[in-house]
């Protein structure tokens, strides 16, 4: 019983403190406000809390859920200012999408069509724009920074999945001992504010919909294959349904998609959670209950991070996100005939081109499919 709540307490703690970060880092790139800031947070947290539960309980099996990492990447990097209104409204248009893909057969089946390369690539451009000003930072503060990067290089060696909360605490104590710390500013209660969206075409298209993709193929696909590896049979479109309603509703308090978990998933759906499969679903449950108290805590939580110094939030963020973008990167280049396809998207997406209010990412996942289909074209009219 022990080990069912003490893998739940890690694998919330690892997905929360490693890439809250990035949440941050993303609220701030669509203006949002401390308070819009905390709510979005607190939106995140009650989703965690209520699906994980919910979903844990009624299939019995450790369904455990998380925020899209790599949506927050796309928002933060988003060379397009939209405002928070617009921003919401985008992350309806996701969550609603998720639904669609739960209810909706044909819409699954088109976005599975998409080029797994390509997907990647986009993806990859994306967390190499959020990676690089982790190593930027260095040359602004480099006795806070590069210690930092070097605890990482040594740390990921040992336990990959606590290397970035380690530094997350060593950097904290590093800036105030450089006298880089701010002062913690908040209120006891957590923040649950309603935002009331603006549906902006433009963004839909822009933000939205590359919302939607790389939460359904770098969170969604890879958090089921996690759960069919542990010996489950998940039940993909009550999970979809569930997460899609869920990001509908913290949606009108500011935070962007829920989704299947998949690195935390791993840490609660093995052997060491529990020897039986059938009994480690509690585990779930207790994931929920943790996400609950950081829901409690988000206003505290997120006046501590933002009292940390800017290149420490940068420096954490990127190398939190150094091992997804091994894995993009891994995965667009796996197919030799859809190299250059996913090259273009890659360069694309992370050049932060934007063009009629549409960003990058986009624009990247465009240009890779339309190179794709140039290519058979070619190949087509050639065999003639």
């Amino acid at each position: 019983m022990t080990s069912l709540f003490s893998t739940a307490l890690v694998a919330a703690i690892v997905g929360f403190g490693g890439t809250l970060a990035v949440v941050l880092a993303a609220a701030k790139g669509v203006g949002a406000d401390a308070a819009q800031t905390a709510s979005w947070v607190t939106g995140l947290c009650l989703a965690m809390a209520g699906t994980s539960a919910l979903l844990s309980w009624r299939y019995r099996m450790p369904v455990v859920t998380a925020w899209s990492t790599p949506g927050a990447v796309l928002i933060a990097a988003s060379a397009v200012p939209v405002g928070m209104e617009a921003a919401v409204g985008a992350f309806m248009v996701a969550g609603l999408l998720i639904v669609l893909t739960a209810g909706v057969k044909p819409l699954g089946d088109l976005v599975a069509r998409i080029p797994a390369s390509v997907a990647s690539a986009m993806l990859a451009g994306v967390l190499l724009r959020f990676v690089l000003p982790a190593f930027e930072s260095a040359q602004a503060s480099p006795a806070l920074v590069l210690p930092l990067i070097a605890l990482f290089l040594v740390a990921r060696l040992v336990s990959p999945a606590s290397a970035v909360l380690l530094v997350l605490a060593a950097g904290a104590a590093l800036a105030a001992a450089l006298g880089k710390g701010g002062r913690v500013r908040c209120g006891i209660w957590p923040e649950a504010l309603f935002v009331a969206p603006r549906f902006d075409p433009s963004v839909a298209l822009g933000l939205g919909v590359p919302l939607y993709l790389v939460t359904m193929a770098s969170q969604n696909l890879p958090g089921f294959a996690v759960l069919r590896a542990a010996g489950y049979v998940p039940p993909v479109r009550p999970i979809l349904g569930v997460t899609g309603v869920a990001s509908l509703l913290t949606g009108l308090m500011g935070a962007h998609t829920s989704n299947l978990a998949a690195i935390t998933a791993a840490l609660v759906t093995g052997p060491d959670t529990h020897p039986d499969p059938a009994r480690r679903w509690p585990a779930g449950v207790a994931y929920g209950g943790v996400y609950l108290l950081f829901a409690i805590l988000s206003g505290f939580l997120v006046a501590l991070f933002a009292a940390m110094p800017a290149e420490l939030i940068k420096t954490v963020a990127g190398v939190a996100l150094m091992s997804p973008l091994l894995g993009a990167l891994a995965a667009s280049m796996a197919d030799e005939k859809q190299r250059f396809a996913a090259v273009l998207t890659l360069a694309v997406t992370a050049s932060g081109f934007s063009m009629a209010g549409i960003g990058s990412a986009f624009w990247g996942l465009a240009a890779g499919i339309g190179a794709l289909a140039l290519e058979a074209g070619l190949r087509r009219w050639r065999s003639r």
